[in-house]
């Protein structure tokens, strides 16, 4: 299966959730191109359940996004990260680099917003 996003946005928060391979460059490219165009947001939620396959380019496009955020005073937040993105995050010590979410940090932040919508619940669900 090849990346799929879809997108719902709340006020100053977007979640995005992921779908499929994140491995070569069209898909990282989409991935990059979807999240950098949202500014200016306060927070931008990536949710990685349904991420079948995270390759070294995929690790590379997250740390490369998660500073863009930080030069850009966006928070970007990882949810739900499929038991394959998790174990890859673990191994290569980046659950404690990038912001990795539980679903009650994200509730938080989408009451924050100004409105929140009934499809975000789904996507961080």
């Amino acid at each position: 299966m090849s990346l799929q996003i879809e997108m719902e946005q709340a006020g100053d928060v977007a979640v995005l959730q992921c779908m499929g391979r994140m491995v070569n460059a069209e898909a990282l490219g989409l991935v990059k191109d979807a999240v950098t165009c949202l500014s200016p947001l306060r927070v931008i939620v990536l949710d990685l359940s349904e991420v079948e396959m995270l390759d070294a380019r995929g690790l590379g496009v997250l740390v490369s996004l998660h500073r863009w955020a930080y030069a850009n005073d966006i928070q970007l937040k990882l949810v739900n990260p499929s038991r394959l993105v998790r174990e890859v995050l673990e191994v290569t010590g980046l659950m404690s680099v990038l912001h990795v979410s539980s679903v009650k940090d994200i509730i938080e932040i989408l009451c924050g917003s100004e409105r929140v919508t009934e499809n975000i619940t789904r996507a961080v669900a």
